[in-house]
């Protein structure tokens, strides 16, 4: 009991000297509570709330929990820096033949040739020998009526011919335009048939003819053919102008 009611009652109470006596053995009160023992006094107040206290020590680590459900896909990445190449691989099987191609357009070949014989014996001096029996002439630059070849082409040619010789000496020239380019002359020899001949090679124009006739006298007349032994005149073409072609 607190407050003047409590001080008047311990007042009295000490007055008694008797009954201090009595009740002091019995129970000595605590001499720092004043009337103590004698009546309990009321319950304070609560007292405010103290400091947390320190961090407790970690515990062990709990059981692993179950697999959780798969998050979204997340965006596209940049693209990285491109890396080092990688070893050659083995070297594959040949494939198969691919389709045949079309034809293609073959370029244009220019072509002049003649290969002709003698058909007579002793043509006739300073003309041209007509060679009549015609091994090859497909482009008909030969003309054996004349005897001559006429250029259609220009370009560089070829001419060559191989003569039987019998009876007689024999001188032979071959012409372009009029103009003799080289001679033959051979030596007849008695009970024998000799061979003369000759080749040159010549530049012709459009328009150059070409032939072979025998010069001189007529004892110069050995050129020979029959049906064992030829007489031949022949020439081509080299290759063309590259300026006109």
């Amino acid at each position: 009991m607190r407050g003047p009611a409590g001080f008047l009652l311990c007042s009295l109470l000490l007055m008694d000297p008797h009954s201090t006596d009595v009740a002091a053995q019995d129970i000595q009160p605590d001499p720092k509570t004043p009337c103590a023992n004698w009546m309990g006094g009321a319950p304070g107040y609560p007292g405010h709330n103290g400091l947390p206290g320190r961090d407790g020590r970690d515990g062990k680590d709990g059981e692993k929990g179950e697999k959780g459900e798969e998050g979204a896909q997340g965006p596209k990445g940049d693209h990285g820096e491109m890396g080092v190449p990688g070893q050659e691989g083995p070297r594959g099987f040949p494939g198969y033949p691919g389709h045949k191609g079309e034809k293609g357009e073959g370029a244009f070949v220019h072509r002049s040739a003649f290969s002709v014989g003698l058909t007579e014996r002793a043509p006739h001096p300073n003309v041209p020998i007509r060679f009549s029996k015609i091994f090859y002439n497909e482009q008909s630059h030969y003309d054996s009526s004349t005897g001559k070849f006429l250029c259609s082409i220009p370009g560089t040619y070829y001419f060559a011919y191989h003569l039987t010789v019998y009876l007689t000496d024999v001188k032979v020239s071959l012409y372009r335009k009029d103009k003799a380019v080289i001679f033959t002359y051979d030596q007849f020899q008695k009970n024998n048939v000799d061979q003369a001949s000759g080749s040159v090679l010549l530049h012709l124009s459009t328009g150059d003819e070409v032939w072979l006739q025998v010069y001189g006298e007529g004892d110069n007349n050995g050129v020979y053919a029959d049906n064992i032994n030829d007489s031949t005149f022949m020439g081509f073409l080299l290759y063309p102008d590259l300026d006109v072609y």
